[in-house]
């Protein structure tokens, strides 16, 4: 099994290359962000944790947790998001080791795994090779306004903790350029899996 690691700055178009990955190749995805919902959603196991750092307030009346006032708090708290990152990253590692092995046993041929940090969690250990998905700023700027609603303050305050484009490069074995029509894009992740030789005769 080949494992892609995918990354980039928020609003570089990371979805839509899972998307294709998973459409064309049947790749198989594992989504970090998705784990930890999963990890924060009702019985899931950061739940009594989270509770704990944040307090009875961020619990809805059905009993399930708030990611807004969560994001709003860690938003205006680095110690808040760094404390929560404790408890959720080495719970999402566990989890995406429980299934890259069970994807081995399955014999995937290709699994592409995704998120904004993962670089900074090392998951470049886990992976053949690094993708690193880049659209110049000005698009990701639009692309957050337009489909997020994300105002200035927060498009510029994501953007500022993320990795610089020269630091994403540096880390990765392969650059993805998603500035333009996504048919250009495609071309690209064809000749590099081409390349590979995963699906050859």
């Amino acid at each position: 099994m080949t494992v892609l690691g995918i990354t980039g700055g928020v609003g570089a178009g990371k979805s839509e290359v899972l998307a294709y990955l998973s459409e064309k190749y049947g790749a198989c995805i594992v989504r970090l962000d998705d784990v930890s919902r999963e990890l924060l959603s009702e019985g899931g196991a950061c739940v009594k944790d989270a509770v704990r750092l944040f307090g009875d307030e961020i619990v809805l009346p059905d009993g399930t947790l708030s990611r807004q006032k969560i994001a709003e708090r860690i938003f205006c708290c680095e110690r808040l998001r760094l404390a929560l990152d404790a408890i959720i990253h080495p719970k999402v590692k566990e989890e995406f080791l429980k299934r890259l092995q069970l994807m081995r046993e399955r014999e995937v041929k290709l699994m592409a795994v995704e998120a904004a940090l993962l670089i900074e969690e090392h998951y470049d250990a886990f992976c053949d090779e690094m993708w690193y998905i880049y659209a110049d700023e000005a698009t990701r700027y639009r692309r957050l306004a337009s489909s997020r609603g994300y105002d200035d303050a927060r498009i510029r305050g994501t953007m500022a903790r993320q990795l610089s484009e020269e630091e994403f490069r540096s880390f990765a074995d392969v650059t993805i350029v998603n500035s333009g029509d996504f048919s250009d894009t495609a071309s690209q992740i064809d000749v590099r899996l081409a390349a590979l030789g995963i699906f050859g005769e």
